[in-house]
């Protein structure tokens, strides 16, 4: 997820027939939130990195691998963005890609994830400087982590249990 100056505007509740304010930046500067959530425990890994490329997308992957509970297997969703795809990742033993179909978001439970933290810690804002961003981002994901009943409500999705044993 990017997160950056020109970030967007969300709606907010206001009194009716007011119009309230909302800040927009016109400055570019912004940074990349990678994450992931593991919606059976409610617990996530993120790294907030200068760009989205293929070296961001490696040391992702090593810090999902070093969250992943020892003897577990973590399934990671992944759109088929480039730096998803490269034949230059090495994957982790202890993960599994899994790309969906194209144009199909909706599948993806971070997508919610994203949503969520731009809904509720980072639209409506003025990043002054691109520390503030990083800042900004690190506690956005700190403060989702630390209602695991939110991540796990919005992670969970009823397809990935169909046709599991209980």
């Amino acid at each position: 997820m990017r997160v950056g100056q020109k970030n967007g505007i969300v709606r907010q509740w206001a009194r009716t027939g007011s119009r309230p304010r909302q800040p927009k930046d016109q400055r570019y500067e912004s940074a990349y939130l990678f994450g992931a959530i593991c919606p059976a425990k409610g617990t996530g890994a993120a790294l907030v990195m200068p760009d989205a490329n293929t070296q961001a997308m490696q040391a992702h992957l090593a810090e999902i691998g070093r969250t992943v509970a020892r003897g577990a297997h973590a399934v990671l969703l992944l759109d088929r963005a480039g730096w998803h795809t490269s034949s230059r990742l090495t994957i982790p033993r202890n993960i599994t890609l899994l790309y969906l179909p194209a144009r199909s978001p909706e599948l993806n439970p971070v997508e919610n994830v994203w949503q969520y933290l731009r809904q509720n810690h980072l639209s409506n804002r003025v990043f002054p400087s691109y520390e503030t961003i990083l800042e900004a981002s690190c506690e956005a994901w700190n403060r989702l982590l630390e209602k695991p009943w939110k991540v796990m409500s919005i992670g969970l999705r009823q397809w990935a249990y169909e046709g599991q044993t209980q």
